[in-house]
C-alpha cells in the first residue's frame, strides 16, 4: 500500500466521519438541508453514508476492495453536493470543499 495514498484515506475518513456526524443533527446541516430543497431523511441518510464511507476508507488501509467501495461511494456523494451547489448557484466558497473532497477520493481511488 502507498503511504501517500493512506495518510490521504486517514485524512478522508476523519473529515468524512465530521461531516457526516454534522448531518445527523447539527442545526447548520439542517438549515443547509433545508435550504437545498432536500427532504430531512436525505440529510440524515446522507450523514450515515459518509460515516460509512469513512469507516470503508480506514478499513481499505488493510483490504483494498475497501476502498474502491468506500471511494466510490465518497465520489459519488461528493459529486451530488457539487451538483446540488451548481443548481442552487452558491458562490464558489461553498463549492470548493466538496470539489477538493471528489478530487482526493478519486486520488485515493486511481493510487491504491
Amino acid at each position: 500500500m502507498n503511504t501517500v495514498s493512506i495518510i490521504i484515506q486517514i485524512i478522508l475518513a476523519l473529515g468524512f466521519l465530521m461531516f457526516g456526524a454534522s448531518k445527523l443533527g447539527s442545526k447548520q446541516m439542517v438549515d443547509e438541508f433545508t435550504r437545498y430543497g432536500m427532504p430531512s431523511w436525505f440529510r440524515v441518510i446522507t450523514g450515515l453514508l459518509e460515516i460509512a464511507g469513512a469507516a470503508l476508507l480506514v478499513a481499505g488501509i488493510w483490504n483494498d476492495s475497501l476502498i474502491a467501495i468506500g471511494g466510490l461511494l465518497l465520489a459519488v456523494i461528493m459529486a451530488g453536493a457539487v451538483i446540488t451547489h451548481l443548481r442552487i448557484k452558491d458562490p464558489v466558497s461553498k463549492i470548493g470543499m466538496p470539489i477538493i473532497l471528489l478530487i482526493l477520493t478519486l486520488v485515493v481511488l486511481f493510487i491504491k
